[in-house]
């Protein structure tokens, strides 16, 4: 892998992570393209993980550092006001489920799901799921500006689905956020905050795994530099989401999906 295909990698990553429309499907696609061998990728899209998550640290330090004090407050049985304890009980629960389903389906990740015909299919299904929430919205119009427990549940059972390559995560989870009743802006924030202990812990733990195994100790300068384009990428991508998503609806990600899928099903 030479330095161009390493920034290309990294670039992917780092826009596709945040912008919903996959960047596993993505990833998958941009190797088929420059004819990389997909076997074992799963480690280097790990590290990659972990840089677009470095991403979410450093663009959502004020929220993080927020959530931290009450975590620690509320441990100590300090005072904590209710909206803070809220929305760190809902971030606790809404990544349980996506935590149980990837150890279950750990052993497919590298495999069955991350072929060119399941990405094109998720893709098809995500953007139905982006005009039915959209849709939901517009007619039911909620404004609740309140993080619930229920409501953070719902919105990781929604995370799940970025378990298969071609959904994405951004794109789900502000779905299952629409769904349940959050106002537009309220629904992104939680969306980037929820994804945060999936991105660092899967990516942490695939680490761990691939080292253990010896998998990464020929990625060393590609990985620097993916990782790297992946870091940069991603801050853009997050600043920029959060911008258009405030006023312009998920179906304009969903029709750039459809194309795409109908162009894998053709011709990749």
């Amino acid at each position: 892998m030479d330095f161009i295909q390493s920034a290309i990698l990294g670039l992917v990553q780092g826009l596709m992570e945040f912008i919903p429309v996959s960047s596993t499907g993505h990833l998958i696609l941009a190797r088929e393209i420059m004819g990389l061998d997909l076997v074992g990728t799963l480690s280097f899209d790990a590290i990659l993980q972990l840089a677009t998550g470095l991403a979410v640290l450093v663009y959502f330090w004020w929220d993080i550092w927020n959530i931290i004090k009450t975590l620690f407050n509320f441990i100590f049985k300090k005072p904590v006001e209710q909206k803070d304890k809220n929305i760190l009980l809902a971030l606790i629960i809404g990544t349980i489920p996506a935590v149980v389903l990837g150890l279950l389906l750990q052993d497919y990740m590298d495999t069955i799901f991350r072929g060119t015909t399941v990405v094109a299919i998720t893709l098809i299904v995500g953007s139905a799921l982006f005009y039915f929430a959209e849709l939901y919205w517009t007619k039911v119009k909620p404004q609740s500006e309140e993080i619930t427990l229920k409501k953070g549940l719902l919105v990781g059972l929604f995370q799940c689905l970025a378990l298969f390559p071609g959904f994405s995560r951004s794109g789900s989870t502000i779905s299952g956020g629409l769904l349940s009743g959050l106002n537009r802006e309220l629904t992104i924030r939680f969306s980037f905050l929820l994804s945060l202990p999936i991105i660092l812990g899967s990516g942490l733990y695939k680490v761990y795994d691939q080292v253990t195994h010896g998998l990464l100790d020929n990625f060393e300068a590609p990985l620097i530099i993916a990782s790297i384009f992946a870091f940069i990428s991603g801050l853009l991508a997050i600043h920029y989401l959060l911008k258009f998503l405030k006023n312009h609806s998920l179906n304009w990600f969903g029709l750039y999906r459809i194309i795409l899928a109908i162009i894998i099903l053709l011709f990749i």
